[in-house]
């Protein structure tokens, strides 16, 4: 009898030793789960990465259109007939302009003769020029320096050489249209209103804002 209680103990205790050495080596539901978890995770990763939105590439600027430090206004204002054309020109960061267009000289009676035979001419500034109310139309176009020069001593050099006004052949559209013409720019009939011509001038253009001079 006490043989049989000996051996059913030592059963008992080689069972409860197995039983721990078992729960050793084994990991419980839990951390068999966080572990497999973990595992999931690590291999999803760098999937999800990967699938991420990468971030865009900057954006370069926009270019703008050129603009040169100088510039030629092809301007036309009211006038008590007919209407006047000329040009402003200049540089960009300074207030004061020159101013250059022919008309004659003198007064209403000096126009008058002006539609019948040659009379004497005025090629500066004339009244209302530097109106603004008495703008109707203009066309800036501007210049890099070295054209400026060249296109400022051509001005200049007109304005030498226009000794007379004639409502027909030498009249203020065909002044400006002679410097538009030297900058290389398409130039409409000379022989219609100052606003007309202007705004045609500009259309004609394709309203381009920058001029090269062709190297000569």
């Amino acid at each position: 009898m006490t043989n049989k209680a000996d051996q059913s103990g030592s059963c008992i205790l080689a069972g409860l030793a197995l039983a721990a050495m078992i729960a050793c080596t084994t990991p419980t539901a839990s951390a068999h789960e966080a572990s497999k978890r973990l595992a999931d995770a690590n291999a999803v990763a760098p999937a999800e990465t990967a699938s991420q939105p990468q971030p865009q590439a900057t954006r370069r600027p926009v270019a703008r259109p050129e603009k040169g430090p100088y510039y030629v206004d092809f301007r036309a204002r009211t006038a008590a007939s007919w209407g006047h054309a000329f040009v402003w020109y200049g540089k960009t960061s300074e207030k004061a302009v020159e101013v250059a267009g022919l008309t004659p000289a003198g007064d209403t009676l000096a126009y008058v003769l002006g539609h019948i035979t040659f009379v004497p001419s005025e090629t500066g500034a004339s009244y209302g020029d530097l109106d603004p109310e008495c703008l109707t139309a203009s066309y800036r176009v501007y210049l890099n320096e070295a054209d400026a020069k060249r296109v400022f001593a051509y001005i200049k050099e007109l304005q030498a050489n226009s000794p007379v006004w004639n409502a027909e052949t030498a009249n203020c559209t065909g002044f400006i249209g002679d410097i538009a013409e030297f900058m290389g720019l398409e130039v409409p009939n000379r022989w219609q209103r100052p606003e007309n011509f202007v705004n045609r001038l500009k259309e004609m253009n394709g309203g381009r804002q920058m001029v090269r001079l062709s190297a000569e």
